[in-house]
């Protein structure tokens, strides 16, 4: 690894540290569907966030509510402080596809139909609605 390259890594390393996040790999759902319910929580406050998850009638969100409760431990482990109602806010969230398994399901007459079965990763950034204010 050349300097420059090493560089860039470290720095990209010492903002990571600072944000908050947390990241569920291989879901077995197909992104589309994850996406449906990312984007109803995307940019939320975080406990109006969970009760939106709680309540839905999606499969995937019981996975999002798992992670975004998991980020939001990350929080206060980093900041040493509990979160409070108000404070936190989903920053983003992006559903990435994860490797297919391919599969063949019998079909008529000697042929086989190719099943598809989809995944996808999922990525959560948790910050705080003051910290934001800051920046900008």
């Amino acid at each position: 690894m050349g300097k420059r390259k090493r560089e860039t890594a470290n720095k990209i390393k010492e903002a990571r540290r600072e944000q908050s996040f947390a990241k569920l790999k291989n879901v077995p759902s197909s992104p589309r569907k994850m996406r449906l319910v990312a984007d109803m929580v995307r940019g939320v406050e975080v406990f109006k966030a969970l009760g939106l998850l709680h309540f839905s009638n999606k499969h995937a969100a019981a996975d999002i509510e798992k992670l975004l409760k998991s980020a939001i431990s990350n929080w206060e482990q980093k900041n040493g402080k509990k979160a409070e109602n108000g404070e936190l806010y989903i920053k983003t969230i992006t559903v990435d596809c994860a490797p297919m398994l391919k599969r063949l399901r019998p079909a008529p007459q000697g042929r086989g139909y190719r099943i598809r079965k989809r995944s996808n990763h999922i990525t959560l950034y948790v910050d705080t609605i003051n910290n934001d204010k800051k920046d900008a």
